[in-house]
């Protein structure tokens, strides 16, 4: 009961601030209720508040997927009527799983050069979401440095990534740079909260395109949750080992030692 009054306080308040516009010369930034909600709840979190505790905390992320269960639904329902402009669009909604790739060419050899290694792998392989977790856990196992590394970047993302994602979605269509369909495609990243975000704050800059950004978004997230795994376990995972052993060979002078696992495995 405590659980539902804070979030419906929480979700009040987020109403009643409504959309915040920042003018920035070339464009504007959005600011939704969706951020004011979830800023406003991390902060309820610290102890000395007394104003959640573990109890409230689980029990908020028991409800997580059901929640997302019922949004994606929603979704489903704008992708059928676009569904032609969506299927015209397919090669490039499956093509731009490539630029996932992007994240290992950036965030191996940042993440070495910073003191990290062999987390290295696990956090910038992919965005790190459910999928991704899952499968190096199967791989390395999640007590080993790549779990503690993708898991770093789950936490991360799942804490801060929401309101990144709508903030930069605003940014760049500030800039007029991309189209908004072009946006709205991108931000389908395997997220569906991440993704939420960035489309809203799409969708209140170009009201006209609303339906279509929200119908792009939720299909292109729907293609990253299925072709992205098999992108990290055929392309992503082999590429950040082979980027990392370089790296890590640059940096150190000596070969990257072998991940815990196949230690363990060698060892039995």
């Amino acid at each position: 009961m405590k659980l539902h009054l804070i979030v419906v306080a929480l979700v009040m308040a987020a109403e009643f601030i409504g959309n915040i516009s920042i003018n920035l010369g070339i464009g504007k930034i959005v600011l939704l209720p969706m951020m004011y909600a979830l800023i406003m709840g991390t902060l309820t979190c610290p102890r000395f508040l007394k104003i959640t505790g573990e109890k409230e905390i689980m029990g908020a992320s028991s409800l997580l997927g059901v929640i997302l269960m019922l949004l994606m639904a929603r979704y489903g329902t704008l992708v059928g009527p676009t569904l032609p402009k969506i299927l015209a669009s397919s090669p490039a909604l499956i093509l731009q799983e490539f630029g996932n790739l992007g994240t290992i060419l950036i965030g191996i050899p940042l993440a070495v050069f910073l003191g990290l290694k062999r987390e290295a792998i696990g956090a910038a392989h992919s965005v790190a979401r459910e999928p991704n977790v899952a499968l190096i856990g199967e791989r390395y196992g999640l007590d080993g440095a790549e779990g503690r590394g993708v898991m770093g970047v789950y936490i991360a993302g799942t804490v801060i990534g929401t309101i990144f994602f709508g903030i930069m979605a605003s940014i760049f269509a500030a800039s007029g740079l991309f189209h908004p369909i072009a946006l709205a495609m991108a931000a389908g990243v395997g997220s569906a909260s991440m993704m939420t975000a960035a489309v809203g704050s799409l969708a209140a800059m170009y009201p006209d395109m609303a339906k279509d950004l929200a119908a792009y978004g939720a299909a292109s997230n729907m293609l990253s949750g299925l072709d992205g795994l098999y992108m990290s376990v055929c392309l992503a995972l082999p590429m950040s080992e082979w980027l990392y052993k370089k790296v890590y060979r640059l940096k150190y002078g000596v070969e990257a030692p072998p991940s815990e696992a196949a230690q363990a495995k060698e060892n039995n």
